[in-house]
């Protein structure tokens, strides 16, 4: 495997981009792995090197890179802190982050960047749909593993704007989850259907907010390997065609 820290150029400054893919068989199609609100960490990275070694060319960036050069809240403890960045974030600023790491990966001759799948955890799980939706001709999947803010009242809801994407779309959704509710999530799946979206919503039973996480207390391991079942199913079809 090849793995890389790519300092990547946007209009809001320099974000720090992790980077890894096979050492054979290139160009791979492009995954953007978006953090979830703790930041930053050594997880995301194997969890990215996890996905790469199955043939994508995977980016995971510092997303709060606009007010600090690094965050983890599991090393500081400042959850306080990490509300006040994970809420500093919009979506649109997301989407701005993410052309700039196609961009990159453009440039980099082990990347195809015209197949691109994105897969968000928590805070990030309404950023993958907008990122679909804002780039429909390269974004070919896109996951949500327990998402939050996935329908709501703002005008970029992400449920508003399905009918932008021509993504598949995957939301994985933890039983119990007060920041995922049901009645949020039946909106998303009404809005999907109304939409046509390509897709599935699934319930995880049993499970609680970050179950998906090996290092938190929430961490299920046999649904946390259903869930890397499902990315892997939907990558393969959606970016290996």
């Amino acid at each position: 495997m090849i793995e890389k820290s790519v300092p990547i150029a946007t209009p809001d400054g320099t974000m720090s981009t992790f980077v890894v893919h096979p050492e054979r068989g290139g160009p791979h199609p492009v995954v953007l792995f978006l953090m979830d609100a703790p930041g930053m960490r050594e997880e995301l990275r194997n969890m990215s090197r996890r996905l790469a070694s199955a043939g994508y060319y995977v980016m995971t960036s510092q997303l709060y890179y606009r007010w600090v050069d690094e965050f983890n809240l599991f090393e500081t403890g400042d959850r306080d802190r990490m509300v006040e960045l994970m809420n500093g974030l919009s979506n649109a600023m997301v989407v701005d982050d993410c052309r700039a790491m196609v961009a990159s990966a453009e440039a980099d001759g082990a990347a195809d960047a015209a197949r691109v799948g994105t897969v968000g955890y928590c805070m990030s799980g309404p950023f993958t749909i907008m990122v679909a939706a804002a780039m429909p001709d390269i974004v070919k999947a896109a996951a949500s593993i327990h998402g939050v803010r996935l329908a709501g009242e703002a005008d970029d809801s992400p449920h508003r704007h399905l009918d932008s994407a021509k993504a598949d779309i995957y939301i994985g959704c933890a039983e119990h989850d007060d920041h995922a509710p049901p009645a949020m999530i039946a909106e998303l799946e009404a809005a999907m259907a109304a939409a046509g979206t390509e897709g599935e919503v699934e319930w995880y039973p049993g499970t609680e907010h970050g179950f998906a996480f090996a290092e938190r207390p929430q961490y299920d391991r046999a649904a946390s390997e259903r869930h890397w079942e499902r990315l892997h199913d939907l990558f393969r079809r959606r970016l290996h065609t």
